[in-house]
């Protein structure tokens, strides 16, 4: 699915976008290019992502910026937030996109395990927004968007550390959006359903699941990684001026 809109605040604006190499957050990396935008994305998988940039490139767009990150890694995920401000200038919008949904047990958890989860699905968000805080504010302004789940909402079970994580993150956005609105930087979060990524179609998606969708969604199309990157532009843009501390969610009516 192609995204159809257009918003001429986001050319040529310095994004910055976690997770970015595959599935959702391969789609907003995409989506912002073909706004204009300057992109700077990070993720683990550096073959994809390294692909991902050269394939924009040579599209026409603006040439992103990909650096590998482990977002585990504090230091080098604020490293990367400033080599995006010395790359393409101060940021205008961050995506806080990155999680791992890898499924676990009640009984096999164990502090090192809960800790590790947290680390990759709640803490990077804090610490991106703290250090691309500190660039909107020279901008005058700015967006970040950050990523939830219905997971919790619905009770999804077997993945204890990140529904929990994903409980934590509206939270995160009302404490940021309060803090952070007197500097005009506005904070969402983005909730998406059941999204047919690569990796949920290869692991989760069976017959049971297809069957799951259709008896809990409202509209019966599937989810797609366009149909969140599409939320994602509006809230990064300059339409949403005053959309903050609000959850908006896709997932086709299931919660």
């Amino acid at each position: 699915m192609a995204l159809s809109n257009s918003y001429p605040s986001l050319k040529d604006a310095p994004v910055f976008v976690t997770g970015g190499a595959s599935g959702i957050g391969e789609a907003i990396v995409r989506a912002f290019a073909g706004q204009g935008a300057k992109v700077a994305f990070v993720d683990i998988d550096t073959a994809r992502g390294e692909a991902l940039a050269s394939e924009i490139t040579a599209a026409g767009a603006p040439p992103p910026l990909f650096m590998t990150c482990d977002l585990r890694d504090v230091e080098a995920l604020r490293r990367a937030i400033e080599q995006a401000r010395e790359g393409h200038g101060d940021l205008a919008a961050l995506v806080n996109n990155a999680a791992n949904d890898t499924r676990h047990s009640l009984a096999d958890l164990t502090p090192d395990y809960w800790d590790d989860r947290i680390a990759v699905n709640l803490r990077p968000m804090v610490f991106a927004a703290q250090a691309a805080a500190l660039q909107m504010r020279r901008r005058g302004g700015g967006a970040i968007v950050n990523f939830g789940s219905i997971s919790w909402k619905t009770g999804m079970g077997s993945m204890v550390a990140y529904t929990t994580a994903k409980a934590a993150v509206h939270g995160l956005t009302r404490s940021l959006a309060r803090d952070l609105g007197p500097d005009r930087i506005r904070v969402n979060t983005v909730t998406p359903g059941w999204v047919m990524t690569e990796r949920q179609l290869a692991l989760w998606v069976d017959a049971a699941g297809e069957r799951e969708i259709d008896a809990r969604q409202c509209l019966k199309d599937r989810l797609m990684p366009d149909d969140i990157a599409a939320m994602v532009m509006f809230l990064a843009s300059a339409d949403s001026r005053l959309c903050t501390a609000q959850e908006f969610t896709v997932d086709g009516g299931w919660s």
